[in-house]
């Protein structure tokens, strides 16, 4: 699981990110079009619907016969992730946050194969990402570029205040960080070019191929222009 990681084109999505459509034909979709990486992340389903829209995410990507090169990873929810696992269901592994569920209790149980992915800490960020124990983990993911709607805590800093990234952050990241950075929050289509630039892993996006009316089209837009401009 861990040696087919690409987090290029990484896309986010829950069932209150589609604007009252069915989650899975939107990930079938995005990942037709090229994404490489599928993140499950919901704030308002239940265990139970998580499990099921895990499945439908791994049924689909099985159905593009891409299960072998995507990644799909579930948010914060390692119970989801066993549960869906006892049922045969392929999950490849696990996104936390820095108060989730920490890394080596992930890593305990969902085995040395399985990718854990961890959000950057906001607060004395370069100095965390410089010195911070990574060898329980695979990537991290790094934001926001803008401020976003479909996480309005992403960026907060200890003391209550947004801090949003810029490209010579997101640089400087990349040249500190010893393993791969993912970027996102608010990441549009114009932002790709730049964000190629500055030597991070890939890009994260949620609304910008979730909303779209055509998830597929915007999808393979955002996967050219990365691959385009990715030196």
């Amino acid at each position: 699981m861990r040696s087919k990681l690409d987090i290029s084109a990484y896309f986010v999505v829950g069932q209150e990110n589609t604007k009252g459509r069915p989650v899975a034909p939107i990930i079938l979709d995005a990942v037709k079009a090229g994404i490489t990486c599928v993140q499950v992340r919901s704030k308002t389903a239940s265990a139970r619907e998580l499990i099921e829209l895990t499945g439908q995410a791994a049924e689909v990507i099985a159905q593009a016969g891409k299960s072998d090169i995507v990644t799909l990873l579930v948010n914060d929810r390692l119970d989801v992730i066993l549960a869906a696992r006892k049922q045969g269901i392929h999950v490849d592994g696990i996104h936390v946050g820095q108060t989730d569920i920490p890394v080596d209790v992930c890593r305990e149980y969902l085995g040395p194969d399985s990718v854990v992915g961890l959000s950057a800490r906001t607060h004395e960020l370069f100095e965390y990402i410089k010195n911070a124990d990574v060898s329980l983990i695979d990537y991290f993911g790094a934001g926001p570029l803008h401020e976003t709607k479909t996480k309005p805590d992403s960026g907060l800093d200890i003391d209550g205040k947004r801090i949003t990234r810029s490209i010579d952050d997101i640089t400087t990241l990349a040249q500190l960080s010893s393993i791969p950075v993912v970027v996102g929050g608010g990441v549009k289509l114009a932002d790709i070019p730049e964000l190629a630039r500055t030597g991070v892993a890939g890009f994260f996006v949620v609304s910008a191929i979730s909303e779209a009316d055509e998830p597929g089209h915007e999808a393979a837009n955002l996967v050219k222009a990365w691959n385009r401009h990715k030196p």
